[in-house]
């Protein structure tokens, strides 16, 4: 049975006859022994008793340390006592590597700190594991092993629940007091419930994570096509609106500029249809006692330039092939009139002089078209008011 003891309570036995020694052991666990007692502080020295083999005989001289089949199996440094002088250890708690034989660890009042090596977990042949009154935190490991007959952590602080095993459930509640964040049976303290578990969902039939290797190829070719097709055609409608904006920006420019300018050439519209080619048709002119300078068959032959459109009509610049140029007045939404009263507004306003008016010089009357042709004044626009275009 192999036992590790270090208690300043305790004296130190050496069991060993110096006549008939035997320095049989496992060089790994002396290893491990020398790695405990270099990692340990204390003002005791440790290392003027732990040297030389430790099992000598089957027994061991080292202090704490107890051996069988010249195996370690006890390790009790609680309160190790050196030389008749009382002392405590301090340093992280040992994992006891290499030292599967253990059946005793008494680390007990002492100043251990940390948490509890998961390795003791796997000491099969564990029996006592005494760690109170020093200061360990962290988590309870598992402890499982059917062997555990003897087990303390209390006096520590130790938090979360005690795990629910069927070795730690047949421990005593003193085996866990005074663990301020411990919680759990044999504890009075109920742990608070744990948050819940979120699974994640399975993968739905169409999930990547089961699409054969070919189909995901297929798939990355298709998305890689479908995304160059519609860049493409964002690129299209955006250049043709581009387009059409620009032809309607261009069209408005340029009726707003043939509309100012009035150097839209065409020939004065749906005039054709008053021409009879046998019968010659005369305007009637204001000044009677001047001979008549053209006829309505001039005005269709010469041609035209839209000076401006109004709520009256349009108003047309002719250029007669004989050379003067006037300008012609097509009415509209005065079919009501009759010629008569038609005739009588035109004398009024024929007869009318003053400088600032444009004299009339003849007009024409029929039930569609109704025209006024009057004196063409050179920079009688008001475009070329504006704008300082005199001829």
């Amino acid at each position: 049975m192999m036992l590790i003891f270090l208690n300043p309570l305790s004296t130190m036995n050496f069991v060993a006859s110096v006549s008939s020694e035997i320095d049989e052991y496992y060089p790994e666990e002396r290893e491990a022994l020398l790695k405990l007692r270099d990692s340990l502080s204390s003002n005791s020295d440790l290392h003027g008793n732990w040297t030389g083999p430790p099992c000598i005989n089957n027994s061991s001289r080292w202090a704490g340390i107890a051996c069988s089949n010249w195996h370690i199996v006890h390790i009790v440094l609680q309160g190790i006592q050196l030389a008749a002088l009382e002392t405590t250890l301090s340093g992280p708690v040992p994992n006891l590597t290499n030292l599967v034989y253990l059946e005793y660890v008494v680390l007990s009042y002492n100043r251990f700190w940390g948490s509890i090596p998961l390795e003791y977990i796997e000491l099969p042949n564990l029996r006592v594991l005494e760690l109170q009154s020093n200061y360990l935190d962290g988590h309870i490991p598992p402890f499982d092993q059917p062997t555990l007959r003897a087990f303390n952590v209390s006096y520590n602080h130790l938090e979360g629940p005690i795990p629910q095993t069927a070795v730690l459930q047949k421990f005593p509640k003193s085996s866990y007091d005074h663990n301020s964040n411990l919680c759990g049976s044999p504890l009075e303290t109920s742990c608070p419930p744990a948050p819940p578990v979120v699974v994640a969902p399975s993968p739905s039939p169409l999930s990547p994570n089961i699409i054969p290797p070919k189909k995901k190829n297929n798939l990355q070719e298709w998305s890689f096509a479908l995304i160059v097709a519609a860049a493409a055609l964002v690129l299209f409608l955006v250049i043709f609106v581009s387009l059409s904006y620009s032809r309607k920006v261009h069209r408005k420019q340029a009726a707003k500029e043939e509309q100012q300018t009035g150097w839209a050439q065409t020939k004065m519209p749906h005039l054709e249809s008053l021409g009879d080619p046998e019968k010659r048709v005369e305007l009637d002119f204001f000044d009677k006692e001047m001979p008549a300078a053209f006829d309505l068959d001039d005005l269709l032959r010469a041609s035209a330039q839209v000076l401006g459109k109004g709520k009256l009509g349009t108003t047309y610049k002719v250029t007669l092939e004989s050379g003067p140029v006037v300008v012609v007045k097509r009415l509209k939404n005065m079919n009501e009139l009759s010629k008569k009263e038609f005739t009588q507004q035109m004398q009024l306003l024929g007869n009318m002089r003053h400088e600032n008016l444009v004299q009339i010089l003849s007009f024409y009357y029929s039930k569609e078209e109704k025209l006024v042709i009057s004196k063409f004044e050179s920079s009688g626009t008001l475009f070329e008011l504006l704008h300082g275009q005199f001829q």
